[in-house]
């Protein structure tokens, strides 16, 4: 939560800056970076709601809680994102036409100060953004960020040497395609989690083999995966074993071993002894 309040703070403040002397120094690479790092200011405080609202314990109504809200929040950051880039990508193109005068020594050192300011970001998601896809949301943000504000320092330097203003344009565009990039892939995962498919990590051919492989047991059928937020697992499988219930201590093995070896924490099986079961075709949902 820290994280998360203090990248607000650093970038809110940037945003403000790199708006106002973009528009003194009349850098359209500085405005759309600022444009930029705004859609990710609004993003982190998507990203922030829902992870106060994944804290939030179970009720009646919402049965595993409100950590779902993460992989919406995930998905509404990459869809803003890709909207602020059409729109920065729009004005890039028309500024070909008409290329102001663009003060290049501003460009360079507030450039250089949001390398700094989304760097030190960046850093704060880091570690939870191994494990947390909206973390990693934030995480790639900000590092991109830094890379694009990198960019616009090299754009700068490039114009004081050169006077080929139309510098500022170009790297506008290079930015549209560095965050299309990165965000291509925060949408790709959170559309998928949104349509409960197993998390990219979890290797579902192995869990199958694993219970399949379990003492006593004859078929494995109804096994289903799914994110219940961008850092929790669930998973639910009827296991046929003719000989009947293993009991207690065969479940408190199998639920530790699938926890430590497919990083699934939310484990339900049902047993079964050779009944028919209606949810038993692979087809069957």
């Amino acid at each position: 939560m820290r994280a998360f309040a203090l990248g607000i703070a650093l970038n809110i403040a940037f945003v403000v800056v790199e708006w106002v002397f973009g528009v003194m120094a009349g850098s359209l690479a500085l405005i759309a970076d600022a444009t930029h790092n705004f859609g990710d200011v609004l993003g982190l405080m998507l990203a922030w709601g829902a992870a106060s609202l994944a804290r939030r314990p179970p009720s009646a109504r919402y049965t595993y809680g409100l950590g779902g809200s993460t992989i919406l929040a995930a998905l509404a950051n990459a869809m803003l994102l890709l909207v602020a880039i059409g729109g920065i990508a729009w004005e890039a193109v028309h500024r070909f036409d008409a290329v102001g005068t663009v003060d290049a020594p501003i460009v360079i050192w507030v450039a250089l100060f949001g390398v700094l300011i989304n760097a030190a970001t960046a850093w704060l998601f880091m570690a939870g953004g191994k494990h947390d896809l909206n973390m990693r949301g934030a995480y790639l943000h900000m590092a991109a960020d830094a890379a694009v504000s990198l960019g616009v320092v090299f754009a700068g330097i490039g114009m004081i040497y050169s006077g080929w203003r139309w510098l500022d344009p170009l790297v506008s565009l290079v930015i549209v395609v560095v965050i299309f990039v990165g965000t291509w892939g925060l949408l790709r995962d959170s559309v998928r989690m949104a349509l409960q498919a197993a998390p990219e990590h979890i290797d579902t051919g192995g869990v199958r083999t694993y219970l399949a492989s379990l003492h006593g047991v004859s078929e494995v059928h109804d096994l289903h995966i799914w994110a219940m937020s961008t850092a929790e697992t669930a998973m639910t499988a009827h296991l046929v074993m003719p000989a009947g219930h293993p009991g207690d201590d065969f479940f408190a093995e199998v639920v530790e071993h699938i926890e430590h070896v497919f990083a699934i924490g939310h484990v339900t099986i049902q047993i079964e002894t050779g009944r028919a079961c209606a949810l038993a075709p692979d087809h069957v949902v």
